[in-house]
């Protein structure tokens, strides 16, 4: 037989199954290495201290549960869908600060499908090195805090160092006490919170159905899921109700009083639903006990659902992981690209469903599917009749208009989160100017500014322009920092300008000796046809000098060439009588210094800009040169 590559490893993992995305993961992991024994010990007492807290408590999906692992650290773990009823994972997240304050001995890791959503709730607070690259094996609870793992301590941590870690240096790992309030103020009102979640309401529904909530309360989860999530095949079942309504129309319908979670009510009653043929439903002249009643059928018709659902996915021990088991087989390239329906398919599909018939996935599946199943079919062979549930005061329906009511709520919510955001642009601004008068006043500006080296203006837009930029846009150099301003004054800024055209005229009068200078223009001047032949005879290609003697002999006659500073013009400028040489040299396109130019433009640029933000200025701040304003000018 040939064995599907999926039961090679955990389908129950993150990385081999694809797990709902309102889903949340929690690990606890004892200081010491525990036993098995110990494990097990330490199992029972945690759910055991948590039972005030979860005995009435109604779940969306599933309670809150832990299961022993030995691998790869012997820990406790478990993992809980929330659904729509976002309070159940803070709810947890409460069990869990809990647990780590009555056994002090353990670190605690919960995150979810989102990633650390610890941190995402403290966002405005956390250090800014945080990132969700780097916070994975960071983040824990211990004592009752927030712990976050520097990343100057551990720069790449793995599970069992940063354990390790928070163990030995529990104080450096502590959170902040700005992210401590922000994850305690979110838990703060929990327990009671939790209690407030719940709503009790007033139903009429079959006798079958007010025996089951009588002895399993914590099933109504299971019937407004059912409810919610149907589908065209399960609705066939609630067209029949066979499990809950075997008498159809004559079956009697009895009040019970319900608890379940708001998030359950909200989904009952917001949802339309037509009453199947067979439901004895009252007349809508009874208002009162019609809505009682509507709202009881959907109950009942989630029931049915269910339960027919999970009895037939039960024996044949598929459902969900049947689906993602199937998944990876396809993914695995099992089926070799084969047609659905073809004959090959069919026996590659026959040999899987064999195999996981055979599998102790296919047990547990199946156990975990009927579980429901068998305890309604135990609660319904009791006896029981109308009658038990007759002459019972049934208290009213809890107030509703929460349910109508939230804008104060959200509003109340949205303004402080508003309030969160201000503080922190205005924490931000602060450090930004107290940044900034430290660089403007501080001792290192006068020294930055004597170090400064014009020529690495020229060096930074020169590495700009040779940046191989991908897809996304041109990339800056990042080889200085955004934050390292430069500051000088007026004087010396020309004194560096000298120095730099100094040097560009003496690499000018040595061009001919340096033709590979990245800072220079070279142009060649050629007398006759017979200078560029003699390059040919060399092999060398004739186009680039032929290019530019042309080009050079074009712009003779041009006013561009006066948009440049040469080095032959600029000595003109500084010594007197020489105006009969410039003369001489008007014929020649002397050597440019592109650097000197490009500083010079650059200046002038933002000089023109007045303060005003423009592209030099913004072109040298993604370069990190800010250029301070010139005070001799202002004055």
């Amino acid at each position: 037989m040939e064995i599907p590559p999926y039961f090679q490893s955990d389908p129950f993992s993150r990385n081999s199954s694809r797990l709902s995305d309102d889903t949340v993961f929690f690990s606890i992991f004892p200081d010491s290495s525990p036993s098995p024994a110990d494990l097990q010990s330490l199992h029972f007492q945690i759910l055991h201290s948590i039972a005030p807290f979860t005995s009435s408590y109604i779940w969306q999906h599933e309670p809150f549960n832990l299961s022993i692992s030995l691998t790869p650290l012997p820990h406790l773990h478990g993992r809980l869908r929330f659904g729509d009823n976002l309070e159940d994972e803070w709810f947890t997240v409460f069990l869990l600060f809990h647990i780590s304050q009555s056994f002090p001995s353990v670190s605690i890791r919960v995150h979810d499908s989102d990633g650390e959503f610890l941190l995402i709730e403290a966002a405005f607070h956390l250090p800014r090195w945080v990132n969700p690259e780097n916070a994975q094996n960071r983040v824990f609870i211990r004592r009752g805090n927030l712990h976050i793992i520097p990343k100057r301590s551990l720069p790449n941590p793995t599970l069992i160092e940063s354990l390790k870690f928070v163990i030995d240096h529990e104080k450096e790992s502590l959170a902040s006490e700005a992210v401590q309030s922000a994850i305690k103020n979110r838990i703060a009102d929990y327990p009671e919170r939790a209690r407030k979640n719940t709503h009790q309401v007033r139903v009429r529904v079959p006798v079958s159905v007010a025996q089951v909530l009588k002895h399993e309360p914590c099933l109504i989860s299971l019937a407004v899921e059912g409810f919610y999530d149907r589908d065209i095949d399960t609705m066939k079942y609630a067209a029949k109700m066979e499990r809950f309504l075997s008498r159809g129309r004559e079956e009697e319908l009895v009040s019970v009083g319900v608890k379940m979670s708001r998030a359950m009510y909200a989904q009952l009653v917001q949802q339309k639903f037509q009453a199947p043929k067979c439901y004895p439903m009252p007349t809508r002249s009874e208002a009162g006990v019609y809505v009682e009643a509507e709202l009881g059928m959907k109950i009942a018709c989630g029931f049915e659902m269910m339960y027919q659902q999970r009895k037939k996915e039960g024996t044949e021990g598929k459902g969900s992981t049947w689906s993602k088991y199937k998944e990876s087989l396809e993914s695995s390239g099992y089926f070799q690209g084969l047609i659905p329906g073809s004959k090959e398919y069919k026996r590659l599909m026959e040999n899987a469903e064999e195999y996981y018939r055979n599998s102790s996935l296919f047990h547990r599946t199946s156990e975990m599917l009927n579980s429901p199943v068998r305890r309604i079919d135990e609660i319904l062979s009791l006896p029981h009749s109308a009658d038990d549930f007759k002459n019972q005061e049934v208290p009213p329906s809890d107030d509703d208009s929460w349910l109508y009511g939230g804008e104060e709520e959200l509003n109340s919510a949205l303004q402080e989160r508003q309030k969160e955001l201000e503080l922190y642009e205005s924490r931000r601004k602060m450090e930004k100017k107290k940044s900034k008068d430290h660089d403007d006043t501080g001792p290192s500006s006068s020294s930055k500014a004597e170090n400064f080296d014009l020529g690495d203006l020229a060096k930074s837009m020169q590495a700009f322009i040779r940046k191989a930029s991908s897809f996304e846009g041109a990339e800056v150099p990042g080889s200085r920092s955004v934050e390292d301003n430069i500051g000088h004054d007026l004087e010396s800024f020309m004194n560096d300008l000298e120095k730099m055209e100094c040097q560009g005229r003496e690499r000018a009068s040595n061009v001919d000796d340096d033709e590979g200078s990245s800072s220079e223009m070279d142009y060649d001047d050629f007398e006759d046809e017979g200078d560029i032949s003699d390059h040919d005879e060399d092999g060398e290609d004739i186009f680039m000098p032929s290019y530019s003697d042309a080009m050079n002999e074009e712009l003779k006659n041009t006013s561009l060439r006066k948009s440049f500073i040469t080095a032959t013009e600029h000595s003109s400028n500084k010594n007197e009588g020489t105006s009969s040489a410039k003369e001489d040299t008007d014929e020649d396109f002397s050597p440019v210094n592109v650097d000197f130019n490009l500083v010079k433009s650059l200046l002038d640029s933002i000089s023109s800009q007045e303060g005003l933000p423009g592209p030099a200025s913004n072109l040298l701040g993604l370069m990190g040169v800010q250029l301070p304003k010139d005070d001799k000018k202002s004055k």
